[in-house]
């Protein structure tokens, strides 16, 4: 066990500068066990408050995106290649999903996982992953049950509309709202930005659909002549892989990539429109200059600009509902693939002071996920990536 005190977190102000690693150090504290601990003794100038252990639940994970705790503990964590690891305890195995047209390449292959509502009943996970093959691929949500050891075949429930030529930009985070109504970010491909801010194709937006795979009714564009706009609730997106529901404020949160700079947090409301590609605060990885707008009628500004990018992925809400870490309610976590920490970002007060947490965990990190207990699981990214889980003491 190693002990750290009054470990310094860095502040960060409106705009996040991409930084160095954390320390080389950090790696030091695995062990050359499965768990390791290390206690932080934190002090009112940290984030946060509260002394923390950290855990190391799964490794050697290959090329992981995402995971979700089950109710009884049992973790499941997807890896690209198609594979789902069940962590339970000390109880590790690796399970190949069935899932038709899998296509693993560039950004592409199994993507999020979900549970249903009802999941205790039904045992019903639901899946993104990308489909196809080069010339034409694309975004479908699949569900399937769980018996505790093994799935059924997955079935398709939803496919994105709008095939592309791209291995990248899918986005692919799920969320199930309050309404049991799920929100599904989809990317814009890379190559077509421009159809982002078109309503009748599907890349570069937000979709809702119900958890059958049917459209909701109340659908903004529901009477739209052309059915592919029957699913768009926000459009004018990149790729969006940060999509959670604020609970207290009763209101969705969503992140996104922007080229070179230009990462954006939006809170998102049906119908609204997010400005890709019209508006950014992003340059082209060239540098050349996207577009000459940073502001447009009609369009909404990001909450928080990140320029230059810290490369955001995933996302979870620290709600009132949690606990365990009281100093971190109310707000955001965001993991980072290029900034390589994990922050804090306060959404209650709309001033959104963002501090960087737990240095001990960094490097390429890909998801957070808030445990049924209130503690915090971080992904790592890579071939040799892990699941560790903080818990406050």
């Amino acid at each position: 066990m190693l002990k750290l005190t009054k470990l310094m977190q860095l502040k960060k102000g409106l705009c996040l500068h991409t930084s160095k690693d954390f320390s080389c150090k950090q790696w030091l504290l695995y062990f050359a066990v499965s768990v390791f601990c290390c206690n932080a003794a934190a002090n009112d100038a940290t984030l946060p408050l509260e002394r923390y252990t950290i855990h190391t639940l799964a490794t050697k994970l290959n090329s992981p995106w995402s995971m979700v705790e089950l109710p009884n503990g049992t973790w499941l964590i997807t890896e690209r290649d198609g594979h789902v690891v069940i962590v339970n305890g000390e109880n590790h195995s690796r399970v190949k999903l069935d899932l038709a047209g899998l296509y693993v390449a560039g950004q592409g292959g199994l993507l999020d996982v979900v549970l249903a509502p009802d999941f205790e009943q039904s045992k019903t996970v639901f899946f993104t992953y990308a489909q196809g093959e080069l010339k034409a691929n694309r975004l479908v949500v699949a569900k399937a049950e769980f018996n505790g050891t093994e799935f059924s075949k997955p079935k398709i429930i939803y496919s994105v509309a709008t095939d592309k030529g791209t291995p990248q930009h899918y986005a692919g985070r799920a969320l199930i709202l309050p309404d049991e109504t799920m929100l599904i970010s989809s990317g814009d491909g890379f190559d077509y930005r421009e159809q982002a801010q078109v309503v009748t194709n599907q890349l570069g937006k937000i979709l809702r659909i119900n958890l059958d795979g049917t459209i909701p009714s109340d659908n903004l564009f529901i009477s739209h002549v052309d059915a592919k706009a029957h699913a768009v609730f926000t459009l004018g997106h990149r790729n969006p892989q940060g999509l959670v529901y604020d609970y207290d404020a009763k209101r969705i949160v969503s992140h996104e990539h922007g080229p070179a700079g230009g990462d954006e947090l939006n809170f998102l409301s049906k119908g609204e429109n997010y400005g890709w590609p019209v508006i950014t605060f992003g340059k082209d990885y060239s540098q050349a200059r996207i577009s000459p707008f940073t502001e447009y009628k009609g369009m909404n500004q990001p909450s928080v600009n990140w320029t230059p990018s810290i490369a955001p992925s995933g996302m979870a809400y620290y709600g009132t509902r949690h606990t365990q870490f009281s100093s971190l309610q109310k707000q955001v976590l965001i993991t980072t693939l290029v900034d390589r920490k994990l922050y804090a970002v306060n959404i209650a007060n709309n001033q959104f002071e963002q501090t960087a947490v737990f240095p001990e965990i960094s490097g390429r990190l890909r998801d957070v996920f808030i445990s049924n207990a209130g503690n915090i699981a971080v992904l790592t990214d890579g071939k040799d990536a892990g699941l560790h889980l903080i818990t406050a003491q």
